[in-house]
């Protein structure tokens, strides 16, 4: 008898379906009350896209561009949540733009495990066009663990931009002139015959934003990017144009310390940024902070070789954006050429400002210049300044700075002295020389700095 009421127990609930409701019934006859208390289906759908049924190879060697292009597409046709599945493997792709809006789909999710590699011919990328390109999607996350090759160590040779201002070659003037195809039929025909003559150049720091990024976020919402590895990028690895709410984690990205113009990663008129417990080691800035941001934190990032964490360069373009609200926070610099520093260029054309920032507890490792503001600032051999720097700086904090320094001045403040620097902060800077054979020290020009706690070196006097 004990047995037999559980049985029946047992018959009783097997009659009725996961809604609650008898098994063969409908919630037709059920009155509201109890309609209200069934399990409410939003009726979310998702899709999901592999490249390699649109007839990606994986193989290393045959161009998967059209097969990436064809998944996105249908990828963004879709309706409701949508996951793009990139398997392990070595891709050769083109340059690649994954464009929205995709106006149905509430979400995406890019599963990239694979390697994926740039192509090295010029003549396919077009006009200032990057290598993989988001632009005007709502909701993207970029994640799975793997790699942006972009082969870069073909083009390094060929750019002598760092160190001469008026460096031209001839892809560039086909993207800034007029007889654009006409040049790039001229480049294609080089190519052709010298092979290793292909790659590109640009003159300033805003064309340098357009060219050949490994990856290019232009105009996002919502974005994730996590988990994701960038290597040998002809130029910038990552950058962000005029992104609001963007959030990177876990992002490795390497080039050799002789590489030029590798930025790790560049903003640019962008809000609402996060970037946290990355690793970044290149030729140039770990992290730039362009013209036209607000509310930018940064914070866990591993940083050498490099040129360290920039704010700028500012100031060098009519009708810059302000830069305000930055927090730099809990960063390590191994054996960068500067730490934290903030760049502006002399005789800017218009005014514009930068203002509440805050650098804190970062930690200095044989760094040749762990704080330095330069408004004079020139990355070529020789520039001859007309006038001052027109970027005035305010409201800038240096908290808890600490670690040795390469050079005997590890604290230099030079400032705008048409715009001298406002409400500059330092406050627990322990800094010592590397060596340990004497006492650091700092120097300061038009600034007027404001100490708190320990100061090594000692303040400017």
């Amino acid at each position: 008898m004990s047995l037999d009421i559980p049985f029946k127990l047992l018959l009783l609930f097997s009659s009725f379906s996961f809604t609650g409701v008898p098994a063969g019934a409908t919630t037709a006859g059920l009155g509201s009350q109890h309609a209200q208390l069934l399990p409410y289906n939003n009726q979310r759908t998702s899709h999901f896209f592999n490249v390699k049924t649109f007839g990606a190879q994986a193989d290393g060697l045959t161009d998967d561009t059209k097969a990436f292009l064809s998944a996105w597409n249908k990828a963004c046709q879709a309706t409701g949540e949508v996951d793009i599945m990139i398997p392990k493997g070595t891709y050769l792709v083109g340059p690649l733009k994954f464009a929205g809006p995709c106006e149905n789909v509430s979400k995406i999710i890019v599963h990239m495990k694979g390697y994926l590699k740039a192509t090295t011919n010029l003549f396919k990328y077009g006009d200032g066009a990057g290598w993989v390109e988001f632009r005007w999607i709502e909701g993207l996350t970029l994640t799975g663990g793997g790699t942006f090759d972009g082969q870069g160590a073909k083009a390094w040779p060929y750019n002598s931009c760092s160190t001469d201002f008026n460096c031209k070659l001839l892809p560039t003037v086909c993207f800034f002139h007029l007889a654009h195809q006409l040049c790039l039929q001229i480049v294609h025909v080089i190519n052709n015959l010298f092979p290793q003559s292909f790659e590109l150049a640009y003159k300033t720091d805003e064309e340098k934003v357009l060219f050949q990024q490994n990856v290019k976020f232009l105009a996002m919402n919502r974005t994730i990017v996590r988990g994701i590895t960038s290597v040998n990028s002809k130029f910038f690895h990552m950058a962000l144009v005029e992104c609001k709410n963007f959030k990177g984690s876990k992002i490795k990205i390497s080039a050799p310390a002789d590489s030029p113009n590798t930025d790790g990663i560049h903003i640019q008129r962008s809000s609402g940024v996060y970037f946290t417990r990355s690793l970044i080691g290149t030729g140039d800035d770990c992290i730039s902070i362009g013209q036209g941001n607000s509310q930018v934190t940064i914070t866990s990032i591993s940083c050498g070789p490099g040129h360290g964490i920039s704010v700028g360069s500012l100031g060098r373009y009519k009708d810059e954006g302000d830069v305000s609200g930055l927090v730099v926070r809990d960063c390590t610099m191994i054996g960068t050429s500067n730490g934290i520093r903030i760049k502006t260029w002399a005789n800017s054309p218009g005014r514009s400002a930068a203002t509440n920032m805050t650098f804190e507890n970062i930690n200095m490792e044989n760094v040749t210049n762990p704080i330095i503001i330069d408004q004079a600032y020139c990355p070529f051999a020789s520039c001859t300044p007309m006038g001052p720097s027109q970027v005035k700086l305010s409201d800038i904090y240096f908290k808890k700075i600490k670690g040795t320094s390469l050079s005997a001045v590890a604290v230099a403040l030079e400032c705008s002295k048409g715009i001298p620097c406002q409400d500059i902060y330092l406050e627990d800077v322990h800094l010592e020389l590397a060596t340990g054979e004497k006492q650091v020290t700092s120097t300061c020009k038009n600034v007027r700095a404001k100490y708190i706690g320990t100061q090594i070196p000692p303040p400017c006097a």
